[in-house]
């Protein structure tokens, strides 16, 4: 049987990237760069996670999901199958490019891959915002001569966000994180985006970025007018508090809280569960061991690990992520 399993972090240099991820979470990253990504759970071509401890710990996703497939996911898995979704903690020290991921047809005929994925918000500066969507009335043709006029950013529609504030962004939603703010991202096992515009900047290379203007007007979703964040309540269910925060084909998110001296017990039932720490340390049973996962911290429970207990000393909160029933 798979035990709950931990991963040593992959750690992304760019850009808009900073430090803030040793600040807040204690991550140790790497002297004298930006770094804006840390890729927590990952099975991807340009990064795959490496267990970080227990019995599997040296051996790597992609050898979990070759050797026992079934086991974490709770269902028949095709050789060449990835682990289905990338997790990742990102950094925004600057504005994001303005981008959008193709829907699942026209990344099909594009020979790339969809990507919906959902930010929740640990961490912003007081004028911290995200871009998603278009103001209303914003139509293609506006949109496209704006771009040329290097004046699209006046084009999105945006929202001034805190910590706690969660956003679903779909394939064919444009969108950008802006400046001063730390999200987790949980996200469709892709990395296809097209940039409509980059704020006039460089690259790590010292050259303009290339944007994908042709590939993104065909992907963006035109009718797509200020989509707003999450505004769904806590509710109160086994001791704690529970907040459902996206039900979509790919993934259901809900983020838990509990206080101090309280304990909730989560059964796999054939399905895995991703666990990613908000803020607090969560204290995990199974099996008779005990795993500690402090803030900033990720954990997958394969599909066959039963029964985990988990419990704090103090407040915590923490992301949930399924597969649909």
């Amino acid at each position: 049987m798979l035990p709950p399993l931990t991963f040593l972090p992959l750690f992304k240099e760019r850009i808009w990237g900073g430090r803030r991820l040793a600040e807040i979470f204690g991550k140790a990253l790497p002297s004298g760069t930006l770094i804006g990504e840390s890729w927590e759970i990952a099975d991807r071509p340009e990064g795959v996670s490496m267990v970080a401890e227990g019995p599997f710990a040296g051996r790597d996703l992609r050898w979990l999901m070759r050797h026992h497939g079934p086991e974490l996911l709770g269902r028949p898995v095709a050789p060449d199958e990835r682990f289905p979704w990338l997790c990742k903690i990102l950094d925004a020290r600057e504005d994001l490019s303005l981008q959008v991921h193709p829907p699942a047809a026209l990344a099909r005929e594009r020979g790339g891959e969809p990507k919906t994925e959902m930010w929740y918000v640990a961490e912003a500066d007081s004028n911290a915002r995200m871009y998603v969507g278009l103001r209303r009335g914003v139509a293609r043709e506006q949109f496209e001569r704006q771009t040329r006029e290097g004046t699209v950013a006046t084009c999105f529609h945006h929202h001034h966000v805190q910590a706690g504030d969660v956003m679903f962004v779909p394939s064919g939603r444009v969108h950008a994180l802006g400046a001063g703010q730390v999200i987790f991202e949980i996200q469709q096992n892709s990395d296809t985006t097209y940039r409509v515009f980059d704020w006039n900047r460089k690259g790590l290379d010292g050259r303009q970025r290339d944007l994908h203007l042709e590939q993104a007007f065909a992907s963006i979703d035109f009718s797509d007018w200020e989509p707003d964040l999450v505004r769904s309540d806590y509710q109160e269910i086994g001791g704690g508090h529970i907040r459902p925060l996206v039900r979509d084909k790919i993934f259901h998110v809900d983020h838990h809280e509990v206080g101090p001296g309280s304990s909730q017990r989560v059964s796999t039932e054939g399905r895995p569960h991703l666990l990613a720490v908000t803020r607090g340390k969560l204290s995990l049973l199974s099996g008779g061991v005990v795993t500690l996962l402090p803030t900033g911290s990720f954990c997958l429970l394969p599909a066959v690990c039963g029964e985990v207990i988990l419990s704090s000393s103090e407040p915590v909160g923490w992301l949930q992520v399924t597969p649909p029933a």
